[in-house]
C-alpha cells in the first residue's frame, strides 16, 4: 500500500510558477512510475506528466510541454511538478498517482494509487 500527499498549490498570476509535491508513505516508490493528473470542474481528469522509474525519462502532455518538469527523489520517496509560465487553463485540482512497474503510462487506468488532489488556480 502506498499513501501519496500532494502539496504546493495555491492561488498564482497568468504567467507564475507554482511546485507541486507528491510525498509517498507505506512503501518506497521506487519501483513505481509516477504520474501528475489534473481535473478541471466539469471536465474529465487529464494526463499531465509522468515519470519513469529512470528519472531522466519524463513525458508530457502537449498542453504543459515546454512549461512543467517533472522530477522525484526517490530516497525521500517525493515527486515533484515544477509550473511555470502558467495560465489560467491551468486552473484543475492536480493529483499524483503511482503505477506498479517502471514504464510510466498516460492511461490513467493503470495508476493504482492516487493522492486527495491540491488546488491550483490561475488568475488572469
Amino acid at each position: 500500500q502506498v499513501q501519496l500527499v500532494e502539496s504546493g498549490g495555491g492561488l498564482v498570476q497568468a504567467g507564475g510558477s507554482l511546485r507541486l509535491s507528491c510525498a509517498a508513505s507505506g512503501r518506497t516508490i521506487s519501483s513505481y512510475a509516477m504520474g501528475w493528473f489534473r481535473q478541471a470542474p466539469g471536465k474529465e481528469r487529464e494526463f499531465v506528466g509522468a515519470i519513469h522509474w529512470n528519472p531522466s525519462i519524463t513525458v508530457y502532455a502537449d498542453s504543459v510541454k515546454g512549461r512543467f518538469t517533472i522530477s522525484r527523489d526517490n530516497a525521500e520517496s517525493t515527486v515533484y511538478l515544477q509550473m511555470n509560465s502558467l495560465k489560467p487553463e491551468d486552473t484543475a485540482v492536480y493529483y499524483c498517482a503511482a503505477k506498479p512497474g517502471l514504464i510510466a503510462a498516460v492511461d490513467p487506468r493503470g495508476y493504482v494509487y492516487w493522492g486527495q488532489g491540491t488546488q491550483v488556480t490561475v488568475s488572469s
